[in-house]
C-alpha cells in the first residue's frame, strides 16, 4: 500500500473533538498548488467566499456564485490530501430555507468532495442547520461579525463593543452549536466577548480577530502571505510575498527590456 492511499482526511469528528484541546490550524486557499502548500501544515481548509474579493476582484461577497464556490473548491480538494476542506456557501444559496440549503449544500459536496459547508448566522440559522446535519451534511458555523451581511451592519464593523449586545452573541452561538455544527467561526468580536462565547458552548470556535483562547485560528491566506495591499488589524503578516513578486516582476521586466532575459543558460542550442 503506498503512503498516498494511507493517508486519510481530517473528519469533522476529528475537528470536533478539538474543544479545549490543541488549537485548530485553518486557513483560506482558493487553488490547488495553495491547497498543497496550506495541507502540509493545517488540519482544515476553508475554501472561503472571500475569493470573491482576492481572487476575482469584487467589492465584496455577495456576488460569489454557488458555481464559483464549486469551481474552487474542486481545484483545492485536488490540491490536498489530509486537511479537511470546508466549502462555503455564498449569499442567496441558503437562506431562503433549509430545502433551499440542502439543495445547494449537496451539490457543492458532491461535485467537489469537500467534508462539509460553512454558512453566516446564528439563531436564524439554527433550524437550517440541523436540518442539514440531519441529513448528513456536515456544518461549519459563523457568528459575529458576518461578511455577507454588511449591508445591513453598514460595514465590517467589529461586533461586541455595547455589551447589551453580548446575550444575543452568545445566544447565537449557543443555538448553532445546538443545531448540530461541529464547529464555529467567531469573526469580528471583542476578545472578552470572544472568550465567552468560546465558553459557551461545546464545539471548537474558530477565531478570526477574536481572540488566542478560541479553540483554534482562522486567517485569509493571501493575507497572512502579504499578498493583499491591505489587511485588517486583527492579520499578523507572516511574510510580505506581495512586495518580493512586485520586486521579481520588474526585476523581469527590466532585463526583457535591456535583453539579458533570455541569457545563454535559457535557450535551446
Amino acid at each position: 500500500m503506498s503512503v498516498e492511499t494511507r493517508i486519510k482526511r481530517v473528519t469533522a469528528p476529528q475537528i470536533a473533538s478539538r474543544k479545549g484541546d490543541t488549537p485548530v490550524v485553518a486557513l483560506t486557499a482558493y487553488t490547488a498548488p495553495m491547497a498543497e502548500l496550506v495541507d502540509a501544515h493545517a488540519d482544515l481548509i476553508l475554501v472561503g467566499d472571500s475569493l470573491g474579493m482576492v481572487v476575482h476582484g469584487l467589492p465584496s461577497t455577495i456576488g460569489v456564485t454557488v458555481e464559483m464556490m464549486i469551481l474552487h473548491g474542486q481545484a483545492v480538494v485536488r490540491g490536498s490530501r489530509r486537511a479537511m476542506v470546508v466549502v462555503d456557501m455564498p449569499f442567496g444559496s441558503y437562506e431562503e430555507g433549509p430545502e433551499q440549503a440542502f439543495r445547494n449544500a449537496a451539490r457543492i459536496m458532491g461535485e467537489t468532495g469537500a467534508g462539509a459547508v460553512k454558512l453566516e448566522g446564528g439563531s436564524r440559522m439554527a433550524p437550517t442547520i440541523r436540518f442539514l446535519t440531519e441529513r448528513g451534511i456536515p456544518v461549519m458555523g459563523h457568528v459575529g461579525l458576518l461578511p455577507q451581511a454588511t449591508h445591513t451592519l453598514g460595514g465590517f464593523k467589529t461586533q461586541g463593543r455595547e455589551t447589551d449586545t453580548w446575550s444575543r452573541h452568545l445566544q447565537d452561538a449557543v443555538d448553532v452549536a445546538e443545531a448540530g455544527a461541529f464547529s464555529i467561526v467567531v469573526e469580528g468580536v471583542v476578545e472578552p466577548l470572544a472568550v465567552r462565547l468560546t465558553d459557551a458552548v461545546s464545539v471548537p470556535t474558530i477565531g478570526i480577530g477574536a481572540s488566542a483562547r478560541c479553540d483554534g485560528q482562522i486567517l485569509v491566506l493571501d493575507d497572512m502571505l502579504g499578498q493583499t495591499a491591505r489587511a485588517p488589524r486583527f492579520v499578523r503578516r507572516f511574510a510580505d510575498l506581495g512586495a518580493q513578486a512586485d520586486r521579481a516582476i520588474a526585476d523581469y521586466a527590466a532585463a526583457v527590456r535591456d535583453r539579458s532575459f533570455p541569457g545563454d543558460d535559457h535557450v535551446y542550442r
